[in-house]
């Protein structure tokens, strides 16, 4: 659900050369969405802003609830009792504001709130705190050896990936991240300007249908397999993580340390295997 719609036309000037022409373009919108918490305690309701993070309008409900998870902040979609637009109480208002309204009885660590953004690796933090954060998060472990992906498959899904791209094939501006079953099939697919909101709102959808953990799943992005694209993933419990771009060392590391098969450079007929390739068939 979305009261904004994803593009935006704007007129440019081109220039070729030694002539110059107006014309019209179509841009992907990237707007800031806040994201607050009304928590129940014993005293009544506690109004909590969480984050704010720029986004492209579209699936807000899916990205608020995938980076609920993903951050450890609920425990899974039952924890979510109504997600809503809503600004200072008045809903159907602002829809740049995202209340997610906590179930009666659900516990949330007020300090964890003040601290767990820095627990990635955008801000800075070392390596072993950022792994340290991510094993907190992680409830149940992936399943060895499930599923099996053959390579013909793997180089498949860039291309799958790409035609499935409605917004980008009219705009060639954002990134998308897709679930695919094992035989290739397209499950889910999101896009967004930023890559991690992508795979927030993939993971969110799947959250809000009570289908999380995703082990028989593989999830394919359009960057590169950067840590927090493979945290996400490992919270959500999906075994195959595969980027079109390169992988980073921490990424590596926490692939590596969960079991979990990572795939980088998927492009071209070719792609390289950096952690467990056990899941990749012969």
């Amino acid at each position: 659900m979305s009261r904004t719609s994803p593009t935006a036309r704007v007129t440019l000037t081109k220039v070729d050369h030694a002539t110059r022409e107006r014309e019209e373009d179509i841009l992907v919108v990237e707007e800031p969405m806040e994201i607050r918490l009304s928590i129940p305690t014993k005293e009544g309701e506690v109004a909590k802003s969480l984050a704010v993070t720029m986004r492209t309008p579209g699936n807000d409900f899916e990205l608020a609830a995938g980076f609920l998870f993903t951050e450890g902040i609920i425990a899974g979609g039952r924890d979510i009792e109504q997600l809503s637009y809503c600004v200072d109480g008045k809903a159907d208002q602002e829809f740049n504001v995202i209340t997610a309204a906590l179930r009666s009885g659900v516990e949330v660590d007020m300090k964890r709130l003040a601290r767990h953004f820095y627990a990635t690796s955008s801000c800075g933090v070392c390596g072993k705190a950022s792994l340290d954060a991510v094993r907190v998060l992680v409830r149940e472990p992936l399943p060895v050896g499930r599923p099996t992906v053959s390579p013909e498959v793997v180089m498949t899904l860039p291309k799958r990936l790409r035609d499935a791209q409605d917004v980008f094939s009219r705009t060639g501006g954002l990134h998308a991240a897709g679930l695919f079953n094992p035989n290739g099939t397209l499950v889910s697919l999101m896009e967004d300007v930023g890559r991690h909101n992508a795979v927030d709102k993939v993971i969110g959808e799947q959250l809000l249908r009570g289908a999380v953990p995703l082990w028989d799943h593989a999830l394919q992005v359009s960057g590169r397999g950067g840590f927090e694209i493979v945290q996400k993933a490992l919270v959500a419990g999906i075994p195959v993580v595969s980027a079109v771009g390169a992988p980073s060392s921490l990424a590596v590391e926490l692939a590596r340390e969960s079991g979990m098969t990572l795939l980088g450079f998927v492009r071209d007929g070719r792609f390289n295997v950096y952690a467990d390739a056990g899941r990749i068939g012969v």
